[in-house]
């Protein structure tokens, strides 16, 4: 019997509540909210819906409805429930029990830095962290380690030591456990590393610099020389950091999402410091837009687990309902959170790194074999062959105006990218931004070889343009004699928008134009935007190698001050050439226009 739903309608509450969907099993099938029940509860009983929401629709044979107070009541309902009876069109996410931590026992002369999991902080120690994964925790205690010779093993082992350990001997721990170092000197050195941990590295490096200066002074060249190695450390570790900032806590989302793939990565800021990442790939049962989604899942991750709240949730896109969240988080946390989505300075560097993990743990999704198994075969249905092609190559062009131009060849099999046969090309004695010349000596020079019985043939030979490339690589391969070859040119649509691509077979009569979820336009996308990220990384390594010749002298506005200023601080001309322009920046006496002229005179 199928469900009435306008006799169920006519009596719902137009009050904020919760709402369950039910099967003719009795099984929960979607657990919703709404600010008001009854006209939410109608729009699905509309002819707009999407195919997966009639899907969900068709199975419904009971909806409970509960009333609540508030919206953020509703919320936080929502997602008790959600966690409770995990219904299948929901979002669903694993709840982790316990977070990792690094910990510090105040009960010990000679405390380790430990990896620890717990729910929460408790009072036998310091808690650093907590951090997004095991791998941040190790990574952040291999460099402390490293770094301050911070001990690692068990007080057991300590205690029963009569020499020092391998980790002594390669430099990784001070040997307190034979009295190698005193108590005072191993707290001080703990101090620096729990200091970094917290994002304070800056005070430790000046406190390190003025010992090295003294120690130099008093001609304690091996101790200045530790010294210095410690600040060089620092250095690399405060270049993988984004910026300076204001001890601010932060998880920062970003969601990427292309047909048939989606991931949401999660960075996790802590005290200032980029703790590490997280991704998630939940599914969309319902089809829901890309902002619905991620308020759904942000919701999931905090009110549906037991996880830490931050002060501030940043979001690559804007939540239609980013008070209502904010609203529910602050009274499940006990403060004030914020939910928001414009956000500038460093903020805004953590929102594009976070969007910059996603792409590219999308593109490892894209990459799995049954994608790739998928996409070979419906290319070949596509092209209306007989088998899958075993091998594709994909050429693009890079160039500033006609300056370095590099050309790429990029190779796919059905295993995925075949990166040991790639192949760059750099283009000379051209017309300086004549891409149709420089496309005919990269095929030349490519399969000249493959003329004279040498090299692997492709099946599909793919160039990234319109007709104009498409008929300068039929010429080449003609004039080769590998006519035989297919050919394919891609060349995107007038907004250039992906999944609008005309595709050309062999000539420019021939075009295919397909839609923009078909696996097979998939792969073409993804190899053609791999031979553009490959040549684009060839262009400006050779562009760069020719323009760096600056020193620090040649430099307009660096003089002699400045430039001690700029040695001192990095150790030397290699820690400058390194820096960043952030890092640059923080040098006394060095202002963001001058680091920006300094990192473009060194690095063009």
């Amino acid at each position: 019997m199928s469900f009435d739903h306008r006799h169920f309608l006519a009596s719902v509450s137009e009050s904020p509540g919760v709402y369950r969907m039910f099967d003719d099993q009795a099984n929960t099938l979607y657990i919703g909210k709404a600010r008001r029940l009854k006209a939410r509860l109608t729009s699905y009983f509309r002819g707009t819906l999407n195919t997966k929401t009639q899907a969900l629709v068709a199975r419904i044979a009971d909806i409970q409805v509960t009333v609540t107070n508030t919206e953020t009541e509703a919320l936080l309902l929502e997602q008790t429930l959600i966690k409770e009876l995990r219904p299948p069109y929901n979002i669903l996410l694993r709840d982790d029990k316990t977070y990792p931590f690094i910990f510090v026992t105040d009960r010990h002369p000679f405390p380790a830095l430990e990896y620890k999991r717990a729910r929460r902080r408790h009072d036998d120690g310091r808690y650093l962290g907590p951090y997004p994964g095991t791998h941040a925790v190790r990574e952040s205690l291999s460099l402390m380690q490293k770094i301050f010779h911070i001990r690692n093993c068990e007080n057991s082992v300590f205690a029963h030591r009569t020499r020092p350990c391998l980790q002594y001997q390669i430099g990784r721990c001070s040997a307190p456990c034979v009295n190698y170092i005193s108590e005072a000197d191993y707290r001080r050195d703990l101090e620096h590393a729990v200091q970094c941990l917290e994002g304070r590295s800056e005070a430790v490096t000046d406190e390190l610099t003025r010992d090295m200066e003294a120690a130099s002074l008093e001609l304690e060249f091996e101790e200045a020389a530790r010294l210095r190695d410690q600040i060089q450390h620092l250095r690399k570790l405060q270049e993988r950091q984004i910026v300076d900032t204001d001890n601010g806590d932060a998880d920062i989302f970003a969601l990427a999402q292309r047909p048939g793939a989606l991931c949401i990565s999660v960075l996790t800021i802590r005290q200032g410091r980029l703790l590490g990442s997280r991704h998630h790939s939940p599914g969309n049962d319902l089809d829901l837009d890309v902002e619905t989604l991620l308020g759904n899942f942000i919701s999931q991750l905090y009110l549906g687990q037991t996880r830490e709240i931050p002060s501030d949730i940043i979001t690559s896109h804007p939540l239609p309902e980013a008070q209502l969240l904010a609203g529910a988080l602050s009274e499940r946390g006990g403060r004030r959170i914020r939910v928001i989505h414009q956000v500038r300075g460093h903020r805004a560097k953590w929102r594009e790194l976070a969007r910059t993990n996603a792409e590219q743990q999308l593109a490892g999704q894209l990459a799995n074999q049954d994608q790739l198994e998928r996409r070979f075969e419906a290319l070949r249905a596509a092209l209306d062959l007989t088998s899958p092609p075993a091998r594709l190559e994909c050429f693009d062009i890079s160039h500033s105006h006609g300056e370095a131009t590099v050309a790429s060849c990029v190779v796919f099999d059905q295993q995925g990218p075949r990166n040991s046969d790639y192949r760059r090309f750099n283009i000379q004695g051209i017309e300086p931004g004549d891409d149709y010349a420089a496309m005919r000596q990269a095929l030349s020079r490519r399969y000249r070889h493959l003329a004279g019985g040498e090299g692997e043939k492709p099946d599909l030979l793919i160039v990234d343009g319109g007709k104009g490339q498409l008929n300068m690589a039929r010429e080449v391969m003609a004039e080769l004699g590998l006519s035989d070859i297919l050919l394919l040119g891609v060349a995107k649509g007038t907004t250039r928008k992906a999944g609008l691509e005309t595709l050309f077979i062999e000539t420019a009569d021939r075009t295919l134009n397909l839609d923009a979820s078909s696996p097979a336009l998939h792969l073409l996308q993804h190899i053609r935007d791999e031979s553009h990220r490959f040549a684009i990384s060839g262009h400006r390594a050779k562009r760069d190698k020719t323009r760096r010749t600056s020193t620090l002298q040649d430099i307009p506005g660096v003089g002699p001050r400045r430039r001690r200023e700029l040695l001192r601080f990095f150790g030397g001309l290699q820690g400058v050439q390194q820096a960043s322009r952030e890092e640059l920046a923080r040098v006394p006496g060095i202002s963001v226009r001058l680091a920006e002229t300094i990192h473009r005179s060194l690095h063009g």
